[in-house]
């Protein structure tokens, strides 16, 4: 398979993706342009969404789904998110719509919200790994909004990076995963919230959980349902192992957006809170990378990043902060343990399933 730049060149599949930029006109037209033309055709894309970008196949075609399992070396457990573009398009993925549902599609649609339903006959098997729910989202990104209106058709897509690795929140972040994995990237720029979803199951009458905590809080969640008495419940992790019953939703690992070094995630008050974690687990500061909000070090580390004390910046700041110590080579990295409130649920989510372990609370 191969598609064509306005110069006329050919990237065929197997070699470096085709990443075209959406800024101006006549580059946004050939980059949906060659998009649909992918999507129809039952191929896969990469294109940025408000909250990282996605690895987008035609959600109605078994076929064309399966590709991206293939890309990502996905588990076939784990179901994939449907992308819509208007309430119209997610009613026709479901065989129910009920109030709550109404609810939060006008308070947070588009935007960073995942809505799980039972299936219409029009979601195949593979989207949810056999279970009869799907979540639904329409996502606030004008780009994957466009591509969606083109294609008039649903759109499942993941995170655009192999299973279990950190999510991408530019191009360059899914051409270092998935390289020729993929034909076509569309360069957005970088994503504006940074994290996945929250995703919200509706599934059961009278009832409503948080399966995977996100930039859309509990409270604001509780807000738009209003007085109705609905249940918001964060859910419990799997850890993958042995695992045959297939999940509900994305996002549900114990381990997951992970980085290439081992993640520590602990809470400190200093430096020589630092130091002395560092002596325990037997690693060389030099090699370390730091992810800080308020504390400032003197010692010589392989990276020291530090991120803005409020949970919407150090969201969008975190994967690329991750990625930049990949990039760097860094043998182990500690993060200061963000403020424990429910506006920091989703921050505290991906920093944990990114280490893998419990936070460490006390050095002294």
């Amino acid at each position: 398979m191969k598609i064509k730049s306005a110069s006329g060149r050919e990237a065929p599949a197997e070699e470096s993706p085709l990443i075209l930029p959406v800024s101006g006109e006549e580059a946004l037209g050939e980059a949906l342009g060659a998009a649909v033309r992918l999507l129809q055709r039952g191929e896969l894309i990469a294109l940025p969404t408000e909250t990282v970008y996605g690895l987008a196949a035609d959600a109605r075609n078994s076929h064309a789904v399966t590709k991206i399992f293939l890309a990502k070396e996905r588990p076939s457990f784990n179901p994939i998110i449907v992308h819509v573009g208007s309430l119209e398009m997610a009613r026709e993925c479901v065989i129910s719509w009920p109030p709550e549902a109404e609810k939060l599609a006008r308070a947070f649609w588009p935007g960073p919200l995942s809505i799980i339903l039972k299936r219409s006959p029009l979601i195949p098997d593979v989207v949810t790994a056999g279970g009869d729910t799907v979540a639904i989202r329409w996502p606030a990104h004008p780009i994957f909004q466009k591509v969606i209106r083109k294609c008039g058709f649903p759109l499942a897509a993941p995170s655009a990076n192999r299973s279990n690795s950190i999510s991408p929140t530019t191009a360059e972040h899914v051409r270092s995963s998935l390289g020729s994995r993929i034909p076509l990237i569309l360069d957005g720029g970088p994503c504006a919230v940074g994290i996945e979803s929250t995703v919200v199951d509706l599934s059961a009458p009278g009832e409503a959980r948080i399966l995977r905590p996100g930039m859309v809080s509990r409270e604001m969640i509780d807000a738009a349902l209003g007085s109705k008495p609905i249940t918001v419940a964060v859910s419990e992790s799997h850890s993958g192992a042995g695992q045959t019953a297939s999940l509900k939703s994305p996002g549900q690992l114990s381990r997951h957006y992970s980085p290439e070094a081992p993640l520590f995630l602990i809470s400190c008050d200093s430096e020589e809170d630092i130091l002395r974690f560092a002596e325990r687990q037997g690693l060389k500061t030099s090699e370390v990378a730091l992810i800080l909000t308020r504390l400032e070090v003197q010692g010589q580390y392989k990276l020291i990043s530090l991120l803005e004390k409020e949970p919407g910046a150090y969201a969008r700041a975190l994967y690329s902060t991750l990625y930049q110590c990949n990039e760097r080579g860094c043998k182990a990295i500690i993060v200061q343990a963000p403020p424990r409130t429910s506006q920091w649920e989703g921050v505290w989510d991906r920093l944990k399933r990114a280490s893998g372990r419990e936070v460490s609370e006390s050095l002294g």
